[in-house]
């Protein structure tokens, strides 16, 4: 099993700066890549960015990219996802995801391990 704490989150103005960052926990060498995704209420859960634990490649939904930079630091099986530039159609509870699963995928039903999540919410 694998155990994800995200931390992080709160309340920015738009245009501001947030970070979250997910710690994972127990068996994360079975894993092949780290998820961040959100759900606003009412929406479904949406993929926001990946990476992988072994090369640090990273994979950006088209609506963050130049805006969200998500990074890793395996000493601390760590990874962190930097948000610029926030909207508040931002606003949405950010989940950390971690899949087995081979190429990187941007569905939440390839990511087998979630956290609790965390409340991100942009004021305008």
């Amino acid at each position: 099993q694998v155990q994800l704490v995200e931390s992080g989150g709160g309340l920015v103005q738009a245009g501001g700066s947030l970070s979250v960052s997910c710690t994972a926990s127990g068996r994360t060498f079975t894993t092949y890549a780290v998820g961040w995704f959100r759900q606003a209420p009412g929406k479904e859960r949406d993929f926001v960015a990946a990476i992988t634990w072994r090369t640090g490649s990273p994979y950006y939904a088209d609506f963050v990219k130049g805006r969200f930079t998500i990074s890793i630091n395996n000493a601390k099986n760590t990874v962190y996802l930097q948000m610029n530039s926030l909207k508040p159609e931002d606003t949405a509870v950010y989940f950390c995801a971690a899949t087995r699963r081979t190429p990187t995928g941007i569905s939440s039903y390839e990511y087998d391990y979630w956290g609790q999540g965390t409340q991100v919410t942009v004021s305008s």
